[in-house]
């Protein structure tokens, strides 16, 4: 009679932790690796800050590739569980040498991290800076209405973090200015005759001022002819 096998036999310890492919494929790995983590953070540069709001690009980073890294021998019964292991630690030596040159480097924190941009200056649009991000108007106007802002009149400056926050610094009540309204149903009241004197602002850059009746007026500012009526509201807080 044949005896009965063993619980170990047939089990192959070494394919369980390589994998199928040979031990000198993990030399390829931290390339792979490599190669993907900056292929990683320029991905998340051209996404924008507001693609990364609430975490850091290398928080992102350790995430994508952990999970990458975790998930693949959790389903692939050929990938080793030592591959994983010479990536995620491939990840966390890449990513003590960022932050160690990101430390060490001010123009190397810059070019990963980039800096912060200010978007409103003096209750208008800095439309050479808004152009630099991935945000819309649309979304951007949402983000001051939750912080009780309906009009560009009562904003000194708005700057965009290299976190994407966005960081408000208000006018005090006695010096809030005429200036464009960011309340969706007054906003959405755009105009290029002006049937009546008063004052007015560009819908395009937020360029406030005096306008007489005219079928048409160019903003000085960025040349467009689409205006809103403007509202000096002080701000409730």
């Amino acid at each position: 009679m044949q005896e009965n096998a063993t619980p170990s036999e047939g089990f192959d310890w070494e394919t369980f932790l390589r994998g199928s492919e040979d031990w000198s494929f993990h030399w390829e790995i931290v390339l792979r690796t490599a190669i993907m983590y900056v292929v990683i953070l320029c991905a998340l540069s051209v996404l924008g800050k507001r693609g990364v709001k609430q975490l850091s690009v290398f928080e992102l980073v350790i995430i994508i590739g952990f999970g990458s890294a975790a998930g693949d021998p959790m389903f692939y019964k050929d990938v080793g569980l030592v591959n994983a292991v010479v990536v995620l630690s491939s990840i966390i030596i890449l990513y003590k040498i960022t932050t160690h040159l990101v430390f060490k480097s001010e123009k190397f924190e810059q070019l990963i991290e980039g800096k912060p941009i200010c978007l409103v200056n003096d209750g208008k649009f800095s439309i050479s800076n808004f152009n630099k991000e991935n945000l819309g108007y649309d979304e951007f106007f949402a983000e001051m209405r939750v912080k009780s802002v309906s009009h560009l009149g009562q904003i000194e400056k708005a700057i965009i973090e290299v976190s994407g926050e966005v960081s408000l610094y208000f006018y005090a009540d006695a010096d809030v200015r005429f200036g464009l309204p960011i309340l969706p149903e007054l906003y959405a009241e755009k105009h290029r005759s002006i049937l009546s004197d008063g004052i007015y602002s560009c819908s395009f850059c937020g360029h406030t001022e005096q306008i007489a009746p005219t079928d048409t007026h160019i903003c000085p500012e960025c040349k467009r002819q689409e205006w809103v009526t403007s509202i000096d509201k002080k701000r409730i807080s």
